[in-house]
């Protein structure tokens, strides 16, 4: 019976080392660290973890949303956690699945984490509805002008080649054969 820590964070500019501390002051025997979105289910590190755990081992970690971000994933990695006989602890929330409250706990946190991402995306949408309606452009800035693509198209169709179209305009095989 060992406790097994795991430690995510979404992005390369996010440090790990909070959570190893904590995970390891608890006696974690063995921590599985990655950096990956909690959105995506391609986790390797993640998949070696409950690979790695046994019948009756403790599964740590340091905050609910570090494990999952929708209720789906949160229900099928408890689902398989109960599968394997693996507890879980959640450090920060004081959550403990071995008591009735703790599962309590544990599905209403799981639940707020859902609505919280579907929020923050809703709030990404309407910012860039409102972006777009006040003309804002995305994307590559364009390679080149009106008038430059004008001359381009008549060029090509006088025979000029597309390695000497590609030196004139300083672009790509690939835009140039994109942009005819």
């Amino acid at each position: 019976m060992s406790s097994i820590g795991y430690a995510r964070v979404s992005s390369t500019g996010q440090k790990l080392e909070i959570q190893l501390d904590k995970l390891t002051r608890h006696g974690c025997d063995r921590i599985f660290q990655e950096k990956k979105s909690g959105t995506t289910t391609a986790r390797n590190k993640w998949k070696d973890c409950m690979q790695y755990l046994r019948k009756g081992d403790t599964l740590v970690i340091t905050k609910l949303d570090r494990l999952a971000r929708s209720m789906v994933d949160l229900t099928a990695i408890t689902d398989e956690l109960n599968k394997k006989d693996v507890e879980l602890i959640v450090l920060d929330q004081q959550i403990d699945t071995t008591t009735p409250e703790g599962k309590l706990l544990f599905h209403m946190l799981g639940a707020v984490a859902e609505f919280e991402t579907e929020i923050r995306a809703e709030r990404q949408r309407d910012g860039i509805a409102k972006a777009l309606a006040k003309g804002t452009k995305f994307g590559a800035k364009a390679k080149l002008t009106p008038e430059q693509l004008t001359e381009m198209r008549k060029k090509r169709a006088d025979g000029v080649l597309i390695r000497e179209l590609m030196t004139e305009y300083g672009i790509s095989k690939a835009t140039v054969y994109r942009l005819l």
